[in-house]
This record gives C-alpha cells, structure tokens and sequence, in this order.
C-alpha cells in the first residue's frame, strides 16, 4: 500500500509529509484547497506527465517520493524483475522536477517509463476523466479482456495477425501491374548499371582527396623535401645535421678515454647519428618518388565529380550508396521472380487465413461468453449502489480483422423500468456513469492484486442515498485493499477509516496548503462544514457527530445486504 507521500514545492503546497491508513482514506476540503493537486502529485510521481507549471512560484525545482509497504511477494519479483533490489516489501519511488529532472526507484536512477510500469502494478487511479473513457465503446472490450483474462488468447490473435498482414503487404508489392513493374525495372536496372559501372571501393574518395591535395601542393612538397635533406647533409660550404652530429660522436669517443663515464652518451649520440643518417635516406626515397602528372589532378577531379554524382542519388558515401545497389538487386531479383514469389506468398497467405480466423473465433466466443458473466457481476454492483432496476446488456457485431480481432462490444444499460437498453452515450447520467464505473472498477479489482485504489470525486453527479452507497461500496473495497477517495460528500467521508483534510491557508503574502489527518472532534466539524458550509450551527455538529457514530459501527456488515440501515 501507500504508505506515505512527500511533497515539496508543488503548486500551493510548500512541503507535505502525509500518511495513509491501510483501507479506506478520504480526502475532504473547499473547492480549490489543493485535492486535485494531491492526486496530480501522486500521478507524477509514478510518471504521469508534469508541467514545470507546477513546480511553486519562485522554486527552481520540486520533489516528490513515494514510500510503498506491504508488497505482495508477486510485486516485489515484477519490480526485480525491472532491474531493481528489493530488500524486504518496502519501496520508495522519488522524483524530482526543475534543474534536474531525476527519477528514482530504491534510490536508483530510472526512467519516466520504468515509474509507469511498477506504477501499473502499485496504483489504479480513477479520475473524473475515466467517466468520459466508458462513453467511447472501443474501450469496452478492454475491461471484458480484463476480466476474462483474455490477454493470452488476445496476444495469440495479434501475433498471427500480424504474419498475415506483413504477407499481404509483400504479396501486394510483387502483384503491381506490368507497367509498373516494367517502369521499375527500367529503373531499376538503370541504377544498377550506374553504380556498378561506377566500380567504386569504400575509403576511395578519402584517397582521392588526399591525392588530390598532395598534388596542388606538389611545389610546396618537393621544396620542404629538398630543404629537409640539404639540412641533414649539408652543401659544399655548409656542413649538415649528420657531419655535426659525426664531429660530436668523436669529441664525447675521446673524452671517453679520459672520462669514463661518458661513454655511455658517446654511445647514445652515435646510435642518434645512425638514426638519423636512415632519416636521410629516407627523406632522400620520398624526394625520389615525388612525381605528379597535371593530368593526373584532372583524372582525380574527374572520379571525384562522379563520386558525388552517385552520392547526391543514392546516399552520403560511398559505404551507403553500395548498400543502395545491394537492396536494389535485391528488389529486382525480387521483381524478376514475382510470379514464382507470389504464388509463395499466396500460399503463406492460404495457409496464415484460416489461423487468423480460428484465433479471431476463440476470441470472440471468449469475449461473448466472458461478457455475460461480466455483466451480471456489475449488475449486481449496481443494484447495490441504488439503481435496483437497472438492466444492462451488450450490443455485439463482427467487422473485418483488426489488432483488438473482429469484434464490436458496447455496453447498453437501461435503468428505468419499461425502457429498452442503449448506449450509454445516449442515456448515462453524471452520476449513473458514476456508478458504472465504480462498479466495473470493483468487479475488475477482484481480477487483479493492485493494492491501492484512487478515486478522484467518484461522487460526480450523485446524493443522497447512491452517494451513502458508494461510500458503503467503496469501505467494502477498503477491507480488501487500500482506497484513496476525494470526495464532497458528507455520506462519503463519515465512512472512512482515516479523514484527511486539505486546508488552504494565506501566511503574509503567499498561499499554502496544508493536510492534516483528522481527529474525532476534528472530523465532527469537517463533517458538519460538508452539510452547511462555514460557522456550522450547533445542530449541524450534533448531526455530524451522530452521523460518524452510526457509521463508525461495523458497517460493512450492516450493508452486506444492501439495504439502508
């Protein structure tokens, strides 16, 4: 579970250390106080998207961290299993925004998307914009998949589906008409026959370059050469380098006998002069060999200009544009061999069809079957949180293949007596949605082993007795798992086993937000600021506090029936 969050220099909140109760916590406040800011700052740091917008006027940076206890020993693999340690069952996921932007699981560095994926298997969080996602009926087969744990007969479908596309694609790139394969052909071969003309060999232009520059400078070279080697032999007047260093080896062989110790550089400084009498020589080979023709300059500029010709077609070098001839002989054998290459690929494509539509059958025989099941379960649901006449039903049809299969679901509700089922676009209250989507979200969670569950003001839309039994529902789930809700309902908060509540507050010329988890008498007034507002009269308290009594009792077992107590 979430067992704590750090906050600091988010939006109106300076700095937040909050703790939550293992079942079911509710966060209550006036509007603009800071709710959604808390369950924004739960999203980030897990790796949903966030603007450096809300990093706190005059910060440079914000921090988030996330302290999760309690792990299941499933979880605790999946998130080794992703290249992190995990000492016992505790995790701390961080994050932090501004100069530097890092991200960390166990105290080491992770991406954005490793935090969404071990945020997938921490926190299922439920905004007032899922409500808007059950209206789309694209998204209906997705919970069905979900419940049915359909994945497996679904990723079957999608792998074959696949095999057969790619086949497809290739078969109709060898059935083009004649006269575009002609056409290609033509071109083909035309391209072929320029670079293969063309004979060219990797590292070639980089010679011809140097090549080319050794010649313009041809004068320049012969000089220094020349220079060089009358510096190391001298002239008739002039002795050299290797005359010098021959007079010096003698004076240091001489002191030698006189000097013993210096005979060891008198040998050094005679090896020197062997070494450099060979430099001689080969100054004098490289001298010999400096021969460059004019037209020779011209021939380079000549291959040159060819090169980039070719390279101005078919690529930025000479390494690419031979990778160019090598796809377009293979795209020409490719053509020249359609005939025999199409009846392959049609056979491939005979043989994948019928596989496709088996697994597309077992799929949608699965999803039928699954829906039935599905649907009676949220019913059910339903019928608990005050829509007893609510029928719900699925509209089922089949269109050509598609990555989901062939299948289009929508679900269809009616919730008065006497009136057919329909999309729940045309019908679906605020509040009805409501409660379709706390009810597929219950029915759902006893599919998975997520253990904290957010409700972003699932009450939207609701009062009276559907909001009681969505606060009874939601401390049912409580039991089970941990539930985090933002609510502005009364009914909803006196249910929880731990209140919290976010208070915006003016300190001299800056706004901040606090949370602070509730006291008995603390809740009491919180309860009764719900039901009439500011300065709460006396009677309001008293019903206030009468209300978290009756509620604070053994609730769940009082509406395991579902009826009102």
């Amino acid at each position: 579970m979430l067992s704590q969050l750090y906050i600091k220099n988010i939006a109106v909140i300076s700095e937040a250390t909050i703790d939550f109760g293992p079942r079911f916590n509710v966060f209550t406040g006036e509007t603009g106080a800071g709710k959604t800011i808390l369950v924004s700052a739960i999203n980030g740091v897990l790796g949903a998207r966030l603007s450096k917008e809300i990093i706190r006027s005059g910060e440079e940076s914000a921090y988030l961290s996330a302290l999760f206890t309690g792990l299941s020993p499933q979880i605790c693999k999946q998130v080794q299993e992703l290249g992190f340690e995990m000492d016992d069952d505790t995790l701390l996921i961080s994050r932090e925004l501004g100069v530097r932007n890092i991200c960390k699981i166990n105290g080491r560095p992770a991406t954005v998307q490793l935090l969404r994926e071990i945020a997938s298997l921490l926190i299922d969080v439920h905004g007032q914009k899922d409500n808007h996602k059950l209206l789309l009926p694209e998204n209906h087969i997705s919970y069905i998949d979900q419940f049915g744990d359909l994945q497996p007969l679904l990723q079957h479908y999608r792998e074959l589906y696949e095999k057969i596309l790619e086949v497809k694609h290739r078969l109709e790139q060898v059935n083009r008409k004649d006269r575009e394969k002609e056409h290609l052909v033509d071109l083909l071969s035309y391209q072929i026959n320029e670079i293969e003309t063309a004979q060219l060999t990797v590292g070639e232009e980089e010679q011809l370059c140097l090549k080319r520059d050794q010649i313009a400078n041809s004068e320049r070279i012969i000089r220094l050469l020349s220079s060089s080697k009358q510096l190391l032999e001298g002239e008739e007047e002039t002795a050299g380098i290797l005359q010098l260093m021959e007079e010096l080896t003698g004076n240091l062989s001489q002191l030698a006998h006189f000097l013993p110790q210096l005979e060891p550089l008198a040998l050094r400084m005679e090896e020197m002069g062997y070494e450099l009498s060979d430099c001689s020589g080969d100054v004098g080979s490289y001298l010999d060999k400096v021969d460059y023709q004019p037209q020779e300059l011209e021939q380079i500029e000549d291959r040159l200009d060819q090169i980039y010709h070719l390279k101005r077609k078919y690529g930025n070098s000479i390494a690419e544009i031979l990778e160019y001839l090598q796809s377009s002989r293979q795209q020409l054998q490719e053509i020249t061999f359609s005939e025999e290459k199409a009846a392959q690929l049609q056979e491939e494509y005979l043989r994948l069809k019928p596989q496709v539509q088996a697994a597309a059958d077992l799929l949608t025989s699965q999803r039928h079957k699954t829906a039935k099941e599905f649907l009676s379960r949220v019913k059910k649901e339903l019928e608990f949180l005050n829509m007893p006449s609510v029928r719900l039903s699925v509209s089922a049809g089949r269109s050509g293949w598609k990555p989901d299969g062939q299948d289009e679901l929508e679900f269809l509700l009616s919730s008065n007596v006497g009136e057919e089922p329909k999309p729940l676009a045309k019908i679906a209250s605020g509040g009805e949605l409501s409660r379709v989507m706390l009810s597929i979200k219950n029915v759902l969670a006893q599919k998975d082993s997520i253990p904290t569950a957010i409700f972003d003001e699932i009450d939207t839309g609701v009062s009276g007795k559907a909001a009681q039994k969505i606060g009874m529902k939601l401390r049912e789930v409580g039991q089970l798992r941990q539930v985090l809700c933002v609510t502005h309902l009364s009914q909803i908060a006196v249910m929880a086993d731990q209140h919290l509540m976010i208070e915006k507050q003016t300190e001299g010329t800056r706004t901040e937000t606090h949370v602070m988890v509730l006291e008995p008498e603390g809740r009491v007034h919180e309860i009764a600021r719900i039901m009439g507002g500011e300065n709460p009269s006396v009677l309001l308290l008293e019903t206030a506090r009468e209300e978290l009594k009756r509620w604070q009792k053994d609730l769940l077992a009082e509406g395991e029936d579902g009826q009102e107590t």
